[in-house]
């Protein structure tokens, strides 16, 4: 499957169902996905908006590493990623997984590690704005080890 970022809105329902449709019938036995909406509140303060902006090609090389990486250590059919960039609001959809595989583990681990890999280490960068004004955001999570099994 592919995996893109998308400086225009997303349709995480529609990408899934468009990639569940390319999958060969009676292979797979599970679909893990994982949807990240903006929520309109952090620790600090209530958000009116967020910007997240990346490095064209750079970003896309990590989600291809990945996937890669993921396809190392689950029997994956299937994987996608898709990141949202841009100005975003709350309820806007910024990013979504799915993995398929023969398994439900394979496929739940693969999804868990995905989002935790990318929310700690993917090149994006995040600008919160809110009552108090803009702030970037220093780190979203803890997240896995790259390469570690969760």
């Amino acid at each position: 499957m592919s995996n893109w970022i998308s400086e225009q809105a997303i349709k995480p329902w529609q990408i899934l169902a468009d990639c569940e449709v390319l999958q060969p019938i009676g292979q797979h036995g599970a679909t893990s996905s994982f949807i990240g909406t903006m929520r309109d509140f952090s620790e600090r303060e209530n958000l009116e908006k967020m910007v997240l902006e990346h490095y064209p090609q750079m970003t896309e090389r990590y989600l291809a590493k990945l996937e890669k990486l993921a396809r190392c250590r689950w029997p994956l059919q299937d994987c996608v990623i898709v990141h949202r960039v841009g100005d975003i609001l709350p309820g806007d959809p910024i990013v979504v997984i799915g993995c398929w595989s023969a398994h439900r583990r394979a496929a739940i681990d693969a999804c868990d590690w995905l989002i935790e890999e990318l929310k700690h280490n993917a090149p994006f960068w995040k600008k919160e704005f809110g009552p108090e004004g803009a702030h970037w955001v220093e780190q979203n999570t803890d997240g896995h080890s790259l390469g570690n099994k969760p």
